[in-house]
């Protein structure tokens, strides 16, 4: 069963201010995202319980957790949340199995949803189950960690930078556990990050926080096309692609096909029909009038000019395209887009240099 998730929230430290008035979807990932103090984990910990501010509201559907002008607070060790922060915190004098016992205790539910054993094996930890912490890599005391905070039965899962204490590697590694979570669970997650990356690969609805307030809030992708806000995601700007695997080719390429026409990336594996969820930076993306046939960038489609906004960079501008149902953005020359003469509504081919594929 789907709700909603509402929170308004308003904590003043003096310097600082958050102030937000959220409804977020009560399934799938949401991020929570923005720079280095921009309100993140304050609304993150207000959502725990753990800031408390006059007039705040919480509520996951019907069961309200936070209503002050009615003067209810449900503490945070009474609220069903599960949590996981940048340490994994494990208890040291417990085994990985002795962690995610710790966290059965917690649960309410006489009848638990998930055994230890499945949660085991949704975040491949079943060989290590034996081991004492110390014995773990950081990746691996994230994952029972989160193992931990799923067997408490939580009816929300709240994630604080779970990835930042971790190198390249380890983020790698833990990455695709997150994406199981995210498709075999039902538990919506809240997840803080300043990543770009690690948003546009998880992230079903994004909350961009800017000194304290909310700037957007919607679907993942409507909000990344969104060209009033190209400093939030500064170099970054993009889309996210939902493909599918159409078809290997011989010459060692991978054709991918979404509504707006085909791209080609290198050789993968995965079976035809696959879906696949891929990046395309503005920067990565050039504009033409008409087709160009011979060049070697493969990548091009059809579009259709929406808008133009302009960028941090001087001298360049940001041009959000509909191909095919689905938003592109270009991040081109003012120079060229006087020469090209383009305008909403002005039907040309753009191309795609590089595809990057999240998984």
């Amino acid at each position: 069963m789907t709700f909603q998730i509402s929170a308004k929230f308003r904590v003043d430290r003096g310097s600082f201010t958050l102030d937000v008035d959220l409804s977020l979807p009560g399934r799938g990932i949401t991020a929570l995202f923005g720079h280095s103090g921009s309100g993140k984990t304050t609304c993150l910990r207000a959502m725990a319980g753990l800031e408390r501010a006059p007039e705040a509201y919480f509520a996951l559907g019907d069961e309200v957790w936070q209503d002050e002008r009615r003067h209810h607070f449900v503490p945070p060790h009474r609220r069903a949340i599960g949590l996981v922060f940048q340490e994994a915190s494990l208890f040291p004098h417990l085994s990985v199995r002795g962690n995610m016992q710790f966290g059965q205790k917690r649960a309410a539910r006489v009848e638990p949803r998930f055994s230890l054993s499945e949660i085991a094996s949704l975040l491949g930890i079943v060989h290590l189950l034996d081991r004492s912490p110390k014995q773990l890599s950081g990746g691996e005391c994230q994952r029972v960690a989160i193992a931990r905070a799923l067997l408490a039965e939580p009816r929300i899962l709240l994630m604080d930078e779970p990835l930042a204490a971790l190198d390249l590697k380890r983020k790698l590694e833990i990455l695709p556990y997150l994406e199981r979570l995210h498709h075999e669970l039902a538990i919506p997650i809240i997840y803080v990050s300043h990543a770009p990356d690690e948003v546009a690969r998880l992230a079903d609805h994004l909350v961009l926080l800017d000194e304290g307030r909310a700037v957007a809030s919607g679907p993942l992708n409507s909000v990344l096309s969104r060209i009033d806000l190209p400093a939030t995601f500064a170099d970054d700007a993009g889309v996210v692609i939902e493909a599918a695997v159409a078809e290997h080719e011989a010459d060692e390429l991978t054709r991918l096909e979404f509504p707006g026409g085909k791209i080609y990336v290198s050789h993968r594996h995965e079976p035809i029909g696959t879906p696949l969820r891929c990046r395309i930076h503005a920067r990565d993306v050039s504009l033409a009038l008409t087709p160009q046939v011979q060049s070697s960038i493969l990548n091009c489609v059809s579009a259709i000019v929406i808008e133009l906004a302009p960028t941090d960079t001087p001298g360049h501008v940001l041009v959000k395209l509909d191909v095919g149902g689905a938003p592109l953005l270009a991040r081109i020359t003012k120079r060229s887009a006087e020469s090209l003469g383009i305008c909403p509504g002005l039907a040309l081919s753009a191309q795609i240099k590089a595809v990057a594929l999240l998984a």
